[in-house]
């Protein structure tokens, strides 16, 4: 097989003998270029599998270069050199489409492992719908944009935050864009930041050392050591306290961490992909989330949409999700009734795909003959939809889900005699959920 082949673009001799020399030992060979005018001279003549440039060039920057890399050699990964500290660089080479970064003076094995992880995607075959057995379900325009952009994110290094209320699949898209990605083959660990408790968040994120603290019987690898290589899953990472924001922001801008207890950083290869069901930009200006991580994590946002933005596509929902309940359960598949299927398109899913998978649990569990009808779905919510005001005066939507979601609440604490964690159970959200929640609609 042929050695693959990369363009350095650097007007400083030096920095492009440093790279064709590292990627030499890589057995990789190179092509150099000075200025982005020498550098189009060349990807019109070769075809290259890595392209490393420097931001500021002679003629122009490295964006502009990121930018026609993108619209005429999409396939091609493309790194930027930034200086050092310059995060505002960074970002906005990521935002254009550059596959990652790296500062000066360049770390070598930083270097490398960014080198290792985009020849894997050069190489890659993989189609938008190799996720394996993950699938994102669904035919509407927005479902099929969804796709692709989760397709276009997994050929990139940069954070990605994953926007959406709670059961839309902020989980499974983050699983989608690691294993289209090149990291595919390297460990995808994800973490409820809203499920740590705040005095072993430090530990459980960079490890320990053994005697670091009381109960630090042994050393410990963390979240950040078990995804090298790999990628980083932060659900709910609104939940995280300030001064592990801190620390978290120092990790991602760093690429090194350091145990509890240790006395040396640790570099560490990881993607992180972040996700909340909070509005994380009213949080940054309340001061309860740092702004700066804000700006890290959010270099490229992943909205999904809710199901009722897409009642064409629980249909198909249905059917999937009936067959792999019988699948389960070693039971014949049930039937729906046409009017059972136009009252789940009529309903309002405050809980999203994963409250019509209970919703559709329950049913097959109460049907009879094997069909659903509509009084097995038990959808509660209709009866508060048809007294909604008559359409010739305006309907506020907010105040009207939020009385939604006061009552399912309320009816939980009922059912558990106000055990909150036991009622967070049946709901299928957080313990941290549910006390914003009540504390947002005035229950606490």
């Amino acid at each position: 097989m042929n050695a693959p082949l990369a363009l350095v673009i650097d007007d400083e001799p030096d920095i492009r003998e440093l790279l064709e020399l590292t990627l030499a030992r890589m057995d990789i060979d190179t092509c150099a270029a000075e200025d982005i005018s020498q550098a189009m001279t060349l990807l019109g003549k070769r075809r290259f599998d890595l392209c490393l440039t420097d931001m500021k060039l002679p003629d122009g920057n490295g964006i502009e270069l990121v930018e026609y890399i993108q619209q005429h050699h999409a396939d091609l990964p493309t790194a930027v050199i930034t200086a050092h500290g310059n995060v505002e660089s960074a970002v906005n080479a990521l935002k254009a489409g550059a596959f990652d970064f790296v500062s000066k003076p360049v770390e070598l094995h930083i270097l490398r492992n960014l080198v290792t992880t985009a020849l894997k995607l050069s190489r890659q075959n993989k189609s938008p719908e190799d996720g394996g057995q993950l699938q994102l379900l669904g035919h509407s325009r927005t479902m099929e944009a969804t796709r692709a952009r989760i397709a276009k994110l997994s050929r990139s290094q940069a954070p990605v935050y994953i926007s959406g209320e709670s059961g839309t699949g902020k989980e499974l898209a983050a699983r989608l864009i690691h294993e289209q990605g090149p990291r595919s083959d390297k460990p995808f660990i994800p973490v409820n930041c809203g499920a740590i408790a705040g005095e072993l968040m430090e530990s459980e994120f960079f490890g320990h050392k053994k005697g670091s603290f009381t109960g630090a019987v042994a050393n410990k690898e963390g979240l950040f050591q078990a995804a090298d290589g790999g990628t980083l899953f932060l659900d709910e990472v609104a939940d995280l306290p300030l001064h592990m924001q801190v620390k978290l922001l120092r990790a991602i801008q760093e690429k090194a961490i350091r145990p509890v207890g240790g006395q040396q950083e640790q570099a560490v290869d990881v993607r992180i992909l972040s996700a909340s069901h909070k509005d994380l930009s009213a949080l940054v200006k309340e001061g309860a989330f740092r702004q700066d991580l804000f700006y890290r994590i959010n270099v490229i946002e992943l909205h999904l949409p809710s199901l009722r933005e897409r009642p064409d596509d629980i249909p198909l929902l249905v059917e999937h999700i009936l067959k792999r309940l019988a699948l389960q359960n070693n039971l014949d598949k049930p039937a729906i009734d046409a009017q059972a299927l136009t009252a789940l398109q009529g309903y309002s899913f405050p809980g999203n795909v994963r409250e019509l998978e209970n919703i559709l649990e329950r049913a097959t569990t109460l049907c009879e003959g094997g069909v659903i009808y509509r009084n097995d779905l038990q959808l509660k919510n209709t009866q508060a939809e048809e007294t909604l005001p008559a359409a010739s005066h305006e309907i506020p939507l907010e105040p009207f889900l939020g009385n939604v979601e006061k009552e399912t609440i309320v009816k939980a604490l009922e059912k558990t005699r106000y055990n909150k964690t036991a009622a967070a159970k049946l709901l299928q959200i957080s313990f941290g959920a549910l006390r914003y929640r009540m504390k947002k609609l005035g229950l606490d």
